[in-house]
């Protein structure tokens, strides 16, 4: 496997932009890729920055599963005519939102963070998980003991019981598993920014945050996430009917979709939250791989790579391709199934945004 390439991908993402005219907006990220490259987070925009009616495509929240991501953008790009969009209608497209964990290959940012878990309201008691302590030990520290007390974990407990506290989140253990962190991330701060520069004028938003890893192998899941039902619900319901999947997060709550219910601080919340006043729709397209234990194993390598050990080895290497692997399958026909009804889900979102009066 030739693992991806951050500049490539950019490069790639620039070009299409410029092919269609579009007008470009970057924010610079503070560190520096592998190669000591700059980083970027870029935007995309097509169509009247006036628009009342906006589709918004992100990708690389989680920074490893944005190749995917970039790829539909790209495409999605290439496939519209930007002399003839639709009378007050604009698309916007956020191009790797987690520049270092793209870069670098992880899934988390630069400081361990998972994105969403992060987009919280920090100023309000962070979410409580307790449980994680007896767990943390999965994670860190001496890895023989780590891989007996998992084992044992699994055996005693069962993969979803761990899942559901691992994968919640947790605010306490910056070394840690899925760490939400102590304060709005470098992406967090970049976001609202974004929501403010960009977001802001329209009145209708259908958004969608493109992800890999959770769910059948090969399938694209359609779903909206958020803390409780919302308007905009109905709207998506009559837009894609049992397409869609609604999947309400927090504590107690569970999910047969492989995305974590019992987590808090998805993005997709967060536009919810901040885009209070806004008619938005956000959507995630959750392309399934590899099962779901696997899927927490090959990350846990990662993790205890960039603790303990050396990404540039050959060792660290290979553990970067088995990651990559598990966001980014090389299987042409998965590539190929993904790619078709990613731009299916996006083409028939923009004629609804469209329509919408």
């Amino acid at each position: 496997m030739t693992l991806p390439d951050y500049r490539a991908q950019r490069a790639r993402f620039l070009a299409a932009a410029e092919r269609k005219g579009a007008e470009m907006t970057s924010y610079q990220h503070p560190l520096p890729g592998p190669q000591v490259e700059s980083l970027y987070t870029d935007v995309a925009r097509l169509g009247p920055a006036t628009a009342s009616r906006l589709m918004l495509v992100v990708s690389g929240t989680h920074g490893v599963e944005g190749y995917y991501g970039s790829d539909c953008q790209i495409a999605w790009l290439d496939s519209l005519d930007e002399k003839a969009l639709p009378a007050d209608t604009a698309l916007l497209l956020i191009h790797l939102l987690n520049p270092w964990g793209a870069a670098h290959l992880r899934r988390v940012n630069e400081d361990n963070i998972d994105l969403n878990r992060n987009f919280i309201d920090f100023s309000q008691p962070v979410p409580a998980n307790p449980d994680y302590a007896q767990w943390h030990g999965l994670y860190h520290g001496d890895r023989a003991s780590a891989d007996r007390q998992l084992a044992q974990a699994l055996e005693n407990a069962g993969w979803q019981s761990v899942k559901r506290v691992v994968e919640a989140g947790q605010y306490t253990f910056a070394d840690g598993f899925f760490f939400g962190g102590h304060q709005p991330s470098w992406s967090y701060q970049t976001m609202k920014t974004i929501i403010e520069q960009h977001l802001s004028v329209a009145k209708t938003i259908i958004s969608f945050d493109l992800h890999t890893g959770a769910g059948a192998w090969g399938h694209p899941m359609l779903l909206s996430i958020a803390e409780q039902r919302y308007a905009a619900h109905d709207w998506g319901k009559a837009i894609y009917g049992e397409w869609l999947t609604l999947l309400f997060t927090g504590a107690g709550r569970d999910s047969v979709t492989g995305v974590t219910a019992t987590a808090t601080g998805y993005l997709s919340q967060y536009l919810l939250t901040s885009l209070a006043d806004t008619q938005i729709l956000p959507l995630v397209v959750e392309c399934g791989t590899y099962e779901g234990q696997d899927m927490h194993q090959r990350v846990r390598e990662d993790h205890w790579l960039h603790l303990y050990g050396d990404p540039a080895s050959a060792a660290g290497q290979a553990l970067k391709q088995q990651l990559v692997e598990g966001f980014w399958p090389e299987d042409a026909d998965w590539r190929a199934l993904v790619a078709f009804r990613t731009q299916q889900i996006f083409l028939r979102g923009w004629r609804a945004l469209a329509d919408t009066p």
